[in-house]
């Protein structure tokens, strides 16, 4: 799975004012060759309530998996191990139905069989997802598109040593990026385009961490915290009942560089930057938000937008259209799309904000929410 966006999550304990230093994730590690990888950190306060339940239930569990390739990390309250394991079992299912880098999955079956012209029978949750990524190609007027697959594949920003691939290749491969040849009948899916690539990696993530949350919700799990690759969904409030407080990162900063404060509750908190994951060559910052009829990484004078919704799904697909469609046109699909607030970084580091978000001491809220 191309998984093209977040970090690893860093718990810290800070005090709100201390925000205020925003000029002092993942990373897996900013190497020499200057990858770096959006990071959100979470502020969590020591003072912790006692939790009661059932006899094999925790005041608080946690553990790290590694899914499509990056970590996953989720923590639960009042909940047991049992629990805790069987979300990392549903994060595995998913890893195995929609990776294209498992040949065994739905993604890289239709991506195999479209090559010659073969329907191929899936899952209803791939179903769901392709109409999903549909859905964005749509309202970002094709800017996000879900048959990116070789595109991605071509920059290789992921690799050991991406470099500008050659002009002649982007052109040929933009020409087989189109969504539009996406054919579904019933649950079975084909591109007629057999030199397009089917990649879900750029909503995938969002859905599954719906997914977590709607089976912890029917196991009365009513408090936690999942982070999937830096896609963060709250679920509920902190187990003292106050807000979360979610640090978004100064672009291109350190990880404890934060632009804003999120305070907020049993929502997902998303974004998508430049400064994710970038190279240079002759002196060009290249990143990975790539224009999908350019073939080239998007020039647009943004360099982060976040999405703050009900729906982590929403968020994955939004984060990156909105970045995609430009500061106007972005903030006008954020306008119109109901339950969703979003804060674009422009180049000058200022914020802008959708209308239902406040700013104050450096602290975002939701207007609806005070």
């Amino acid at each position: 799975m191309n998984t093209s966006k977040k970090s690893k999550l860093i718990i810290k304990t800070f005090k709100p004012d201390e925000s205020n230093n925003s000029n002092n994730f993942n990373n897996i590690g900013n190497f020499t060759k200057h990858f770096t990888i959006f990071t959100l950190i979470i502020s969590l306060f020591t003072c912790m309530i006692s939790l009661t339940g059932c006899s094999d239930r925790k005041s608080s569990v946690s553990d790290t998996g590694f899914y499509f390739d990056t970590a996953v990390t989720i923590t639960l309250y009042n909940a047991n191990e049992t629990t805790l394991k069987e979300c990392f079992k549903i994060c595995d299912k998913y890893e195995k139905i929609f990776s294209n880098t498992i040949e065994s999955s739905d993604v890289s079956k239709i991506n195999a069989n479209s090559k010659s012209g073969r329907y191929t029978t899936v899952s209803d949750e791939t179903i769901e997802l392709i109409k999903t990524g549909i859905h964005y190609g749509d309202i970002s007027s094709g800017k996000f598109d879900i048959t990116i697959g070789y595109l991605s594949e071509l920059w290789n920003f992921s690799g050991d040593s991406p470099k500008v691939p050659d002009n002649a290749s982007i052109e040929n491969i933009i020409t087989h990026i189109d969504y539009n040849n996406i054919s579904i009948n019933g649950n079975e899916v084909l591109l007629r385009d057999s030199e397009a690539k089917l990649d879900l990696g750029g909503i995938a993530k969002g859905y599954i961490a719906d997914k977590l949350k709607e089976y912890l919700k029917k196991q009365n799990i009513p408090k936690g915290i999942i982070n999937l690759g830096g896609n963060i969904l709250l679920i509920g409030s902190k187990p003292d009942n106050s807000n979360y407080n979610i640090g978004l990162q100064k672009p291109f900063g350190s990880d404890d560089d934060v632009i804003a404060i999120v305070n907020a509750n049993d929502l997902s908190i998303i974004t998508s930057g430049i400064y994710e994951r970038y190279f240079y060559e002759n002196d060009k910052l290249y990143h990975h938000i790539l224009n999908t009829s350019s073939g080239y990484p998007e020039e647009n004078n943004l360099l982060a937008v976040t999405i703050i919704s009900k729906s982590s799904t929403d968020g994955d697909g939004l984060s990156t259209s909105a970045y995609l469609l430009g500061l106007e046109d972005g903030m006008n699909l954020i306008e119109n799309t109901n339950g969703v607030e979003a804060v674009f970084i422009d180049k000058d580091y200022k914020l802008h904000l959708s209308s239902g978000l406040k700013l104050k001491d450096n602290v975002l809220t939701l207007k609806s929410k005070e």
